[in-house]
C-alpha cells in the first residue's frame, strides 16, 4: 500500500540559516495575509473569491515591488498561497472556519516547501533544504520512499524541526487471528479485554509543580517588563523564561507522544481486530472537573493513531456507539440491571452471580459489541 508518511527531525542551523528561517516565515506570513485581505475584499464586491492561480501571477508583480521577497524560497510563499486556497475550499464545503490572518506572535512558526530538482534530499548527517544549504539535523532513523515536500518549524522553545512528507510503501502485517475491546479511561488510561490495564501516566500532573513556579516566574516577569514601560518581545528576562516554561510543556508533549504510539503500535502488531467506543471528548471536557484529566490522557490522538495504523497494515477498527451502555451490562449473561454511578468500581451480577471488574467488564462488553457490529456490516 502506498501512503504518506511524515518522518520528523531536530535540525541544527546555524546563525546565519536561522536568520533566513526567521526571514521565509516572515515572508510567508506576509503573503498569506496580504492575499487573505485581497479574497475577502473581492469575496465583499463581487461574491466571489480570488483564485490560486490569479494570486501566483499577482504574486510575481508583488516581488519587483517588494524587493525583499526575493531573498526568501519561492517556492514556501506559494505554498502559502496554496495553503489560503486549500483553507476556503474547506470553509465553503463547511469542513472548517474561515481562515483567519496569521500572527507573529503564534506559538509555532513554520513553512512548507516542496521537493522539485532533488532540492530536498538527505546528505550523510545534513539535510539539504531549498536557500538554506545543506544543515546539520540529528537522523534518527532512515526516510524511505520519494520525498514529496519539507515543512520547517521553529517551536517556543526555540528548538528547530524539520518534517519530510514521502510517498513510501507499508506492507500489511502478518495476522494472529485476534481481537481486542479498549475501554478507555482516567485512573488508567486504557483497559483491555483480556484483563490487562494500562496504567494512565500522567504527564501533566507529575510535571504540574515544576510548571506552576516557572508559570509564576514568567509572570512576575511580565509585571516587571510592564511597570519599567518594556514592550514583552524586548524584555530578555521574560522571553528566556518563556523558552523555559515552553521547553517543560514542550517535554510533557513528547513523553505523552511517545507512550500513545508505543502503545498504538503494539495493539496493531498483536490484534487483528480492535473494537473501541466512538466517544465524545468535546462533549467530555465541558465537564470542568474532569476536563484537565481527560485533555492530559489525550484519547482522541490515541484513536487517531489506532485508525491510520490500522489501515496502513490492514487491520481492523471497530467503534461502537458511545450510547452503548459498555458498564451497565454483564459481559457473562448480559443482564442489565438499573444504572450503576461511577463510585461503582465492582459489582456483581444478581442473575450468574459472576463478580466483575467495572472496566474489565466494559471493554468485554466492547468486543462483543463490536464484533456483533462486525457481522451485521
Amino acid at each position: 500500500m502506498i501512503i504518506n508518511k511524515a518522518y520528523k527531525f531536530r535540525i541544527y542551523p546555524t546563525k546565519e540559516q536561522e536568520i533566513l528561517i526567521a526571514k521565509t516565515i516572515g515572508c510567508s506570513r506576509f503573503v498569506f495575509n496580504r492575499f487573505l485581505g485581497q479574497w475577502n475584499d473581492a469575496y465583499k464586491e463581487t461574491g466571489k473569491g480570488l483564485t490560486y492561480h490569479s494570486c501566483c501571477a499577482e504574486l510575481t508583480k508583488l516581488k519587483k515591488e517588494l524587493v525583499w521577497l526575493k531573498e526568501v524560497d519561492s517556492i514556501a510563499l506559494q505554498s502559502s498561497l496554496k495553503n489560503l486556497a486549500d483553507s476556503y475550499t474547506r470553509f465553503f464545503k463547511k469542513q472548517n472556519k474561515a481562515p483567519r490572518f496569521k500572527s507573529k506572535k503564534n506559538e509555532v512558526q513554520s513553512y512548507t516547501t516542496k521537493e522539485t530538482n532533488n532540492n530536498i534530499a538527505i546528505v550523510d548527517r545534513k539535510i539539504k533544504l531549498p536557500k538554506l544549504g545543506l544543515v546539520r539535523f540529528a537522523k534518527s532513523r532512515e526516510v524511505h520512499g520519494r520525498i514529496l515536500n519539507a515543512t520547517v518549524r521553529r517551536n517556543p522553545s526555540g528548538k528547530y524541526f524539520v518534517s519530510i512528507l514521502a510517498e513510501t510503501e507499508v506492507q500489511p502485517l502478518e495476522k494472529t487471528e485476534s481481537s481486542i475491546g479498549i475501554d478507555l479511561g482516567i485512573t488508567d488510561f486504557a483497559i483491555l479485554s483480556n484483563g490487562r490495564k494500562i496504567d494512565n501516566n500522567k504527564f501533566t500532573l507529575k510535571m504540574e509543580k515544576k510548571l506552576k513556579r516557572e508559570q509564576r516566574k514568567l509572570s512576575r516577569r511580565a509585571l516587571n517588563a510592564k511597570r519599567n514601560g518594556i514592550n514583552l518581545l524586548d524584555a530578555k528576562n521574560y522571553q528566556k523564561q518563556k523558552r523555559k516554561v515552553a521547553r517543560l510543556h514542550e517535554r510533557v508533549m513528547n513523553q505523552r507522544d511517545d507512550f500513545i504510539n508505543k502503545l498504538s503500535t503494539e495493539i496493531i502488531k498483536n490484534h487483528d481486530i480492535v473494537c473501541i467506543e466512538d466517544l465524545n471528548t468535546k462533549g467530555m471536557l465541558r465537564n470542568h472537573k474532569l476536563a484537565k484529566s481527560i485533555s492530559d490522557v489525550s484519547w482522541s490522538a490515541f484513536v487517531s493513531r489506532l485508525e491510520y495504523k490500522a489501515k496502513w497494515h490492514g487491520k481492523t477498527i471497530v467503534k461502537i456507539s458511545r450510547w452503548f451502555p459498555s458498564s451497565q451490562v454483564c459481559s457473562d449473561c448480559g443482564h442489565q440491571d438499573g444504572k450503576k454511578s461511577l463510585e461503582i468500581r465492582d459489582w456483581t451480577c444478581p442473575v450468574c452471580q459472576e463478580h466483575h471488574d467495572r472496566d474489565i467488564n466494559a471493554s468485554k462488553n466492547i468486543l462483543a459489541e463490536g464484533l456483533r457490529t462486525l457481522v451485521l456490516a
